[in-house]
């Protein structure tokens, strides 16, 4: 049989399945090789549940398409569900996909319900009923006890009684050995394929070495043998009971005699068989009962034991030994216990039942004196197991502490390690006295971390305490580390002590000499910095802007001066205060006494600063004094160009409102309003002087650096745009008033309208920008008589117009788009129909014309024109030639797309 690489249980389901299978259909003439494929397309399955149902199927579908699978496994599904079996999770899809955990599934539930389910044995579920059957049938053969349907059929001898049973001639019993599984297994199940016609489903060697075989599979195929047994009982034929009758009646006239001896010695052999066996029973139960009794006689002393190594180890290794008695040593104690009280319990229902008196075991053996035993064996467990956790704690406890105390010990003597050679140092002899400070300041945070290692010490004794109080198994190790670190300890209190008298006096030697260098560094230090900052004040670049700045600046500067006197008698005293400590350090000879430990500044440094200081105040007067006629210059400037900014900027503006005001068209007519104009846009040329003149002066202040002019509000940019924007606003208005003529020309409007049309824009032009909004242009429009309703169709007729007047949707309407507009909707103009209509006369009422009778009416220009432009007529029946002269009308006029 082919073997996929599938779990342990698929294996063993899908080859015992599949072998079922095949049991059943070979009696149709097929058979399977793929459990997962060979049923895909339903057809196999289907004559798999009519074989071994009896009944016959809805016919299948013949197609190969994945819907003529899905109908056909539907269709089996659909009768096993109408055997009151449940398919849960089970679909035609996943059979039709070849999923093999639901095709197996499938095939399970088929065997429970046709090959188990009707197993009834007193009233049990099928599988219990499966399996008293098997417990029967195989009871009276040795080294047989069936309790499940997975390790009780491992060796082999329970296939071989359950043939036995039924056909002793097939198998000798009595040559198979409990220790021969392979040989045993294989014997049945090739006497069961060749004379049971019961076919090989499982594999001897996964039998075997398989810890678990797989209960479906050992099942299914138990099932087979029942049903071959049963049913060979259930079709053997009843002779006839009067025949039967007849032949032995002769015989018992014949024998009658023979018969009542016969009966006698069976009467006698029965009893004396129920005698032997109760006798049997009761041997067996003394046997078991002082076997019993002695192994706990012989347990109960290691049991009731304390003794123990006093180490972890030993403890887990005690309490291992007790876990191997309770998984392996007890176990069949226990069975055999439950053994000798079934045994004692059968052996009296059988002397009762046979009239015959209860059996009293000896002394000692009774139910009740083992019941006794197995309670103090319990007991004792009990204690044991309590005493050894109990055991456990306290050496983990104990082990906890040990290594508690020798991590602290550890980080103790790390600690200390090189601290006592350190406080017996003599390193303050040669020291100044910032370093005498140091040492002190040093020699006290060593104390505080002396007094901090204290509890340390104290929690290391404690440990030590407790650890002789559970009498630890190295105990004296302990004590011994123990007194080490206490001693030690003593001799490190009495050296600090001794050290910080030594400090002391060191540190009153130097004192005198350290209150000058103090008081030096107290004063010295804000002098210095005094001095850094005036050296930078004076050499610092400044940006000022107006003579007000400078002024403020040189005002600063003659403060300064005047404090130079102070300054130069705190120098006196500072240099003063070097000279004592020369002296005194020359005096005593002092090694080191000049070298101050509160400040790196020195009397040189100072003296050096302050002659820096005093070079750099003339020259600070100088840049000063340059800076002020720089301003002074600057200034000039400033008020030339405010001079010219004040004059031109309002000029620009003055232009800019006439041209608005002529552009709003509000006075005289177009021709006036051009003349105005062109008269203005001279008079701005020949103002052009005046703006140069301007950014000539404007050049001369970006180069004096003047960002600001306080004299005008006008800038240089400012006025460029302004002249820039008069410049195109007069050539924009001109151009506007050239085109307002043109318009009012071509569409011959008069001079009243084109005011009407001018006073409604400029009076929805609220803030005078020369164009409208959307709705801006909705109410002039209504003002000038326009009709726009409030209705959807209003909106629409008003998008409309919109799209006329703002193709580029600017979102804003000029009066020029406006003008175009109201002069369309006022004036006669020619439509696209009515060039149509002329295009039709010269066609002679034709829907088309030819390109001879356009070059025949129209000048030869305009003709051509029209050929060249004027699409071909499409229409059926037209000549060659032909072109659509209204296709090329709409065109003209914007209708379409020309």
């Amino acid at each position: 049989m082919k073997k996929k690489s599938k779990s342990e249980y698929q294996e063993w389901s899908y080859e015992t399945f599949t072998a079922w299978c095949n049991s059943h259909l070979r009696k149709a003439g097929t058979g399977i090789e793929n459990i997962d494929e060979d049923f895909r397309n339903g057809l196999k399955l289907m004559l798999l549940l009519e074989v071994i149902s009896g009944e016959t199927l809805p016919k299948p579908d013949r197609g190969k398409m994945r819907f003529h699978k899905i109908a056909n496994v539907n269709k089996a599904l659909d009768f096993i569900a109408s055997k009151g079996v449940k398919l849960v999770s089970i679909g035609a899809e996943e059979i039709v996909d070849g999923n093999l955990k639901m095709t197996l599934g499938m095939i399970w539930t088929i065997i429970l319900r046709f090959a188990i389910q009707d197993i009834s044995v007193e009233e049990m579920t099928a599988k219990e009923g499966l399996l008293l059957w098997c417990q029967r049938k195989t009871a009276p053969y040795k080294n047989v006890n069936v309790q499940n349907f997975h390790l009780s059929f491992k060796d082999g001898l329970a296939f071989c009684a359950l043939i036995h049973r039924h056909r002793p001639d097939l198998i000798d019993y009595s040559k198979l050995s409990k220790d021969n599984p392979l040989e045993n297994l294989n014997t049945a199940f090739d006497v069961a394929e060749k004379y049971l016609d019961i076919p090989r489903m499982l594999d001897p060697d996964d039998l075997i070495n398989t810890p678990k075989p797989d209960e479906r599979a050992i099942m299914t195929y138990v099932s087979c043998y029942y049903h071959a047994f049963q049913g060979a009982q259930q079709n053997t034929a009843m002779p006839d009971e009067r025949a039967v009758m007849t032949y032995v009646s002769s015989y018992y006239h014949c024998f009658s005699g023979a018969q009542k001896a016969e009966t006698a010695a069976n009467r006698i052999c029965k009893v004396l068989k129920v005698n032997q066996e109760n006798e049997r029973l009761m041997e067996e139960y003394e046997r078991l009962a002082s076997d019993l009794l002695e192994w706990i006689r012989r347990t109960m002393p290691w049991l009731n034991s304390r003794q123990t190594d006093n180490s972890l180890a030993g403890c887990q290794k005690k309490l291992e030994d007790y876990r191997t008695y309770r998984r392996k040593h007890k176990p069949p104690r226990v069975e055999q216990k439950a053994k000798l009280e079934t045994n004692f319990n059968t052996l009296q229902t059988k002397l009762r039942l046979s009239n015959r008196p209860a059996y009293m075991p000896t002394e000692g053996k009774m139910v009740s004196d083992i019941a006794q035993a197995w309670k103090g064996l319990e007991i004792a467990e009990k204690a044991f197991e309590e005493w050894l956790l109990s055991e456990m704690m306290r050496l983990e406890r104990l082990e906890y502490l040990a290594q508690k105390f020798k991590h602290k010990a550890d980080i103790h003597e790390d600690w200390t390690r090189g601290k006592e050679e350190m406080l017996q140092s003599q390193d303050f002899r040669q020291c100044k006295l910032y370093d005498i400070k140091a040492l002190k300041k040093k020699h006290e945070a060593f104390e505080s971390d002396l007094a901090a290692h204290q509890d340390r010490v104290e929690q290391i004794a404690a440990i030590a305490q407790e650890l002789n109080t559970l009498e630890y198994h190295e105990v004296g190790a302990v004590n011994a580390r123990c007194q080490r670190i206490c001693s030690q300890w003593d001799r490190l209190g009495a050296l600090t002590q001794r050290r910080r008298l030594a400090l002391d006096d060191a540190e009153r030697l130097l004192e005198q000499i350290d209150l000058l260098h103090l008081e030096f560094a107290k004063r010295a230090a804000p002098f210095n910095n005094w001095l850094d900052g005036t050296r930078e004040d004076l050499v610092d670049m400044f940006i000022v802007h107006t003579i007000e700045e400078i002024s403020g600046l040189m005002d600063a500067h003659a403060r300064f001066k005047a404090t130079l006197g102070e300054a130069d008698k705190e120098y006196q005293a500072i240099v003063n205060l070097v000279h004592q400590v020369e002296s005194i350090v020359k005096q005593h000879q002092i090694p080191g006494g000049l070298e101050n430990p509160y400040t790196t500044l020195t009397a040189h440094e100072l003296n050096r600063k302050w002659s820096e200081v005093r070079q750099l105040v003339p020259q600070r007067d100088g840049t000063l004094a340059a800076e002020l006629r720089k301003q002074q210059n600057n200034e000039t400037l400033r008020r030339q160009f405010a001079e010219q900014a004040n004059a031109v900027g309002p000029w620009i503006e003055r232009q800019m409102d006439a041209v608005t005001a002529i552009g709003m068209g509000l006075q005289g007519s177009l021709e006036d309003q051009l003349r105005r104009l062109r008269e203005y846009e001279a008079g701005v040329y020949a103002y052009k002087p005046h703006i140069e003149e301007l950014e000539r002066i404007h050049q001369a202040v970006q180069e004096g650096m003047i960002f600001e002019n306080r004299y005008s509000q006008y800038t240089m940019e400012t006025l460029r745009v302004g002249w820039e924007q008069l410049l195109t606003s007069i050539n924009r208005t001109i151009n506007e008033v050239e085109n307002q003529i043109l318009t009012r020309d071509s569409k011959g409007i008069t001079h009243e309208q084109l005011n009407e049309f001018r006073a409604s824009f400029n009076h929805f032009d609220k803030n005078r920008t020369g164009r409208l909004a959307p709705e801006e242009l909705k109410s002039c429009l209504v003002s000038l008589g326009y009709s726009i309703g409030k209705d959807r169709q209003g909106e629409l007729d008003f998008q409309r117009i919109l799209a006329v007047v703002d193709p580029n949707n600017t979102g804003y309407v000029s009066f020029d788009a406006f003008l175009d507009f109201m002069t369309r909707e006022s004036t006669d103009t020619d439509t696209a129909e009515q060039v149509i209509d002329s295009f039709r006369i010269l066609a002679g009422d034709k829907p088309y014309i030819t390109a001879e009778e356009l070059r025949r009416e129209l000048p030869p220009d305009q003709a051509e024109y029209c050929v060249a432009r004027m699409p071909a007529y499409r229409a059926s029946g037209a000549p060659p030639g032909a072109l659509d002269y209204m296709a090329f009308s709409t065109a003209l006029y914007g209708e379409t797309d020309l």
